[in-house]
């Protein structure tokens, strides 16, 4: 049955552009997008094991590739989706060999320093608007933005599900559970590692180029955002980090109340992922998947 109901799902958002109203299409897109850099981030944090604050960074490469292609060189938005996701290849490959030697907190450490890096260049560079950042020509086309936020979602998530049965993703799980050990069994754990990491950045380049072109406006703040970085990772450890589906699912969720909040309760909607974060990590550290895997039979002793 599952299949199934994943299949009617699917068609059903695909078809709400046709029942939606506006601002369900606005607030899918942004959901979706969010689920796909949590997918993104799934690659390489998930299913590799290295928490990397360091998205965000391939997000803003995205955005930027389309802003100077569509603003400074007056190329089409595909074109400036190529140059964002070629930006985000060349990124990963000339940083990832460096900053993938260092493990666990230093790694985190290191990532997270790459967005304010990032900014601070982009915020001097001319062809990128440097601190007044690129306005693009606008296209008020919200069912085009949301069909192609969901087809980008629906390639992330094949690429997830081809991660848990290929040998390339059974090399990323070795070295999750112990590197050492992958080692000494013949995997290329440096390869493997600067791979998941670029297949992440190309999704997330994606994502933000996609988001550049619907809002029409980026600048170096927005851009390389790190509060971005923390949701896509909170949106995953909430769903289910390593698996195909959590990171969809915990980004619906937490998208949906996140929305809700903050129209209706304002002063707690701050608050909120702060709360996520904490019962994430206490109560259900395998993320909502593993919950309902495991709460049938184990009930409430599961929490403890």
């Amino acid at each position: 049955m599952r299949p199934i109901l994943i299949v009617l799902v699917l068609i059903a958002l695909a078809l709400l552009p046709l029942y939606g109203s506006d601002v369900m299409i606005q607030f899918g897109i942004s959901t979706l997008l969010l689920a796909v850099l949590a997918q993104g981030w799934n690659i390489i944090g998930g299913y590799t094991g290295y928490a990397s604050f360091g998205n965000s960074v391939f997000y803003g490469l995205g955005s930027y590739g389309v802003g100077i292609a569509m603003v400074s060189l007056h190329l089409p938005f595909a074109v400036g989706m190529a140059l964002g996701v070629a930006l985000a290849v060349i990124f990963a490959l000339c940083l990832g060999l460096p900053v993938l030697r260092l493990k666990g907190h230093y790694f985190a450490i290191a990532t997270l320093a790459l967005a304010q890096i990032m900014a601070a260049i982009v915020s001097n560079i001319g062809i990128a608007g440097q601190n007044i950042g690129l306005v693009l020509p606008p296209l008020n086309d919200d069912p085009l933005f949301y069909e192609l936020s969901l087809i980008l979602l629906v390639l992330a998530t094949l690429t997830v599900w081809w991660l848990t049965r290929s040998r390339f993703g059974f090399g990323l799980i070795a070295i999750r559970e112990n590197e050492e050990g992958a080692v000494v069994m013949g995997v290329d754990t440096t390869r493997y590692k600067i791979m998941a990491f670029t297949l992440a950045g190309i999704f997330s380049a994606l994502a933000g180029g996609i988001h550049a072109y619907w809002i029409t406006f980026l600048d170096p703040e927005s851009a390389f955002d790190i509060t971005l970085n923390v949701k896509m990772i909170i949106m995953a450890v909430f769903g289910g980090p390593g698996t195909v589906l959590g990171p969809i699912v915990g980004s619906f969720i937490l998208s949906a109340i996140s929305e809700i909040l903050s129209s209706e309760v304002t002063s707690i909607a701050g608050l909120f992922f702060g709360v996520v974060i904490v019962v994430a990590v206490t109560l259900m550290p395998r993320g909502l998947a593993d919950v309902l895997r495991r709460f049938r039979k184990l009930g409430w002793r599961y929490f403890i």
